[in-house]
């Protein structure tokens, strides 16, 4: 029913509402697919005739209910994917995602069911995004990102800003994996810089790295 780069561009819409209280500028999301503005119009137009998007002058882009459940989709067959290609064929968190882009896009509403029974039914992919149910609801969690800490506090690692191959590859190479328990040891006024432990070693990591980081807050004692 929709073409492949049709998907892509709902999926992209998906993902810049989930951060957004209104319409979707179509800058943001030539921005988001990296093309021109001039062909988002003309997707839009399409999209639009498909009744999964709704498109006002001034006010943006919107997903419909139905452009909101077919999107899910998409993300839900990534996510799904993902999990399986670290799971079950062994590839490292850093090079699943151009995999997964060309995986999702399968058609068969079985075998992606199939695969959701298959793996236990995950709630998580491997960057610690919740994967959306067979009807599109997605349940979030409670998470700050690491910047936000203080002195002494502590949380856990649940997940990535920046899901780049380099920024993953990054983490592997400090021993920053989801699950890990970070404590915040110092913080620099100067510039948010952060000294942290993880597995009882100390390491410091700049106000970026932190901001990438995605912490659920832990209780000390």
């Amino acid at each position: 029913m929709f073409t492949l780069s049709e998907e892509n561009y709902l999926k992209a819409i998906y993902h810049l509402e989930l951060d957004a209280d209104k319409g979707i500028s179509t800058n943001a999301i030539a921005k988001k697919i990296e093309t021109k503005a001039s062909s988002v119009t003309d997707m839009i137009k399409k999209l639009s005739e498909k009744e999964v998007v709704i498109y006002k002058k001034y006010k943006g882009v919107t997903l419909t209910n139905f452009g909101k459940k077919t999107a899910a989709n998409i993300v839900r067959k990534h996510r799904l994917w993902e999990v399986f290609l670290v799971e079950k064929l062994n590839f490292s968190w850093d090079e699943v995602h151009d995999v997964a882009e060309q995986l999702e896009h399968i058609k068969s509403p079985k075998l992606v069911d199939q695969l959701d029974a298959f793996l236990g039914f995950p709630s998580h992919d491997p960057h610690g995004d919740p994967i959306p149910d067979k009807d599109g609801n997605l349940k979030t969690i409670e998470k700050s990102l690491l910047s936000t800490l203080e002195k002494n506090e502590i949380g856990i690692c649940v997940g990535v800003n920046d899901s780049s191959s380099e920024f993953l590859k990054f983490l592997d190479k400090k021993g920053i994996t989801l699950g890990k328990q970070i404590i915040v040891l110092e913080k620099e006024d100067f510039d948010d810089s952060l000294s942290i432990q993880i597995d009882n070693k100390r390491l410091s990591i700049s106000n970026k790295i932190a901001n990438n980081l995605y912490i659920q807050k832990a209780h000390n004692g």
